[in-house]
């Protein structure tokens, strides 16, 4: 063995690095990052539920009317069948009318957008955590299929439990928000 070689069963080691150190991740600024709704005074339960029945009262409109024009064109002796299918056609219309309805209304622009006819009337809106505005894809998943859909499917497990829970959320909640509004990332705000 040769005279300042290393030995045979250690390898040489990997020069040592002489540069400046790098910053590690504590030495970085971390940019604050305000919320969309972050300034604004949040809306109250009552008004939140106010906005829910005018909704309601609202939507008695087109419902109407799509019943006198279902079942106002059938004949004066109309069979069981026509009967029948009168009835299938207006529940499909009466459901495209109600699950369109916050979608449509909450994607206007402007002062408006976040905001359905009911909530409009109360001063409330609906804003997202990020400060984008309301669209017509973010209105259907929260109203639509987590509002309506998951909270309908988790109340025929338990019945009415999770549709008190996610209405009632709000008066304990430090931030007013109901369940369906922490599983989009909204807020609803005075507008």
């Amino acid at each position: 063995m040769e005279r300042g070689s290393p030995p045979p069963d250690r390898p040489e080691s990997p020069p040592a690095y002489a540069g400046p150190a790098p910053p590690s991740g504590w030495d970085q600024p971390i940019a604050p990052v305000t919320p969309g709704w972050a300034g604004r005074p949040l809306a109250s339960w009552a008004s939140r539920v106010g906005a829910t029945l005018i909704d309601g009262l609202v939507l008695l409109i087109p419902i109407g009317l799509v019943g006198l024009l279902v079942f106002g064109g059938l004949d004066d002796d109309p069979s069981l069948w026509k009967i029948f299918g009168a009835f299938i056609l207006y529940l499909l219309l009466v459901g495209a009318v109600v699950l369109l309805y916050a979608p449509v209304t909450m994607m206007r622009r402007g002062a408006a957008n976040g905001q359905t006819l009911g909530k409009q009337a109360v001063g409330i809106r609906v804003v997202r955590d990020g400060g984008e505005p309301v669209g017509f894809g973010l209105a259907a998943v929260r109203d639509v299929v987590v509002k309506s859909l998951l909270v309908w499917i988790a109340s025929t497990i338990i019945p009415f439990v999770p549709w008190l829970l996610d209405v009632c959320w709000p008066l304990w909640d430090d931030e007013n928000r109901a369940l369906h509004d922490m599983v989009v990332s909204t807020h609803v705000v005075k507008a």
